[in-house]
């Protein structure tokens, strides 16, 4: 039976919460808590058909999103908990997202093989395509479980539970806080990287482009022009950096599977294959500092 999708099913109102401008920062937390949890309703829906795959990884966005969300506190009750819940249904959703990526990217480079390179191909890739079904497998039994059901439960008994009574003065202030930690520790990265970073330091670094990314997306009801323009800049990294993390690991993935075939043609794709990843690496170092310019620029100036 598919879970259910509406989301008075789990405590919320049949209308979304919303937060005025001039609200205190608990109201839009809870406003937003509110949002997110009709935004995984929506998304699991789309995750159980498996016929596109935005569906797992927009589920995947929002938890972050939820995790920014309790990060920032508004006096929510069970944050803990909350936070570990969030935490195990990103980790079930992880593998097929991984490997839909992963095909996702071969099949678009393999797109100007010979047909007898495309045979082989499909041989060098049958393991991936195996595991993508197992982890998709994986991703249904956490959607339709009592376990997920009672996270979304509580996640809207968090969204419409009552804000504290005291209020900012300035509450646009308290939200716009938010962005300063993520800032800091991305911009120390940063300065502590030498001319050429490894591979996991840049995969580091797109994790703090990451965070700021969502401290940004809640200050953005009330901070204006100047936070929207830091939300698309760290879009930018985040997708630079981002296609850096996805060439190591596809280069990586290739190396482990030609271990595992002795037919020639096989070996002969993935080498073409792993050229054109350290290409995508090679473009990615080129050009991740200057996003990164942008995005230092725009944060400096909400704080």
């Amino acid at each position: 039976m598919a879970p259910a999708t509406d989301p008075t099913a789990f405590g919320l109102p049949a209308e979304p919460l919303t937060a005025a401008p001039a609200d205190p920062p608990a109201v839009h937390l809870r406003a937003r808590l509110d949002d997110q949890v009709r935004a995984l309703l929506e998304h699991g829906a789309v995750a159980l058909v498996d016929e596109d795959p935005e569906g797992v990884h927009q589920l995947r966005v929002t938890v972050r999103r939820l995790r920014a969300v309790l990060k920032a506190g508004g006096g929510l009750d069970g944050v803990v908990d909350l936070r570990l819940e969030l935490k195990w249904f990103f980790g079930e959703l992880g593998p097929v997202r991984d490997l839909d990526v992963l095909l996702e990217h071969f099949r678009a480079e393999s797109a100007g093989f010979s047909a007898t390179e495309l045979v082989a191909f499909e041989r060098l890739v049958v393991v991936l395509v195996t595991e993508r079904e197992r982890a998709q497998r994986r991703a249904v039994r956490a959607l339709r479980s009592k376990r997920y059901g009672r996270l979304l439960s509580a996640l809207a008994a968090a969204a419409v539970s009552r804000p504290p009574k005291r209020t900012a003065a300035v509450p646009e202030k308290n939200l716009l806080k938010e962005i300063a930690r993520p800032h800091r520790r991305l911009r120390k990265a940063v300065t502590a990287m030498g001319a050429d970073p490894v591979d996991q330091e840049l995969h580091d670094l797109r994790i703090l482009g990451k965070k700021l990314r969502y401290a940004a997306e809640l200050a953005a009801p009330v901070g204006g022009k100047p936070v929207r323009r830091l939300v698309n800049a760290t879009k930018v990294l985040q997708d630079v950096l981002g296609e850096h993390q996805d060439a190591c690991i596809a280069e990586t993935r290739l190396r482990a599977l030609v271990r595992k075939v002795s037919a020639p043609d096989e070996a002969f794709v993935a080498g073409r294959l792993v050229e054109r990843e350290r290409a995508r690496q090679d473009v990615v170092r080129a050009t991740w500092r200057d996003v990164y310019v942008e995005v230092d620029g725009h944060a400096s100036a909400v704080r």
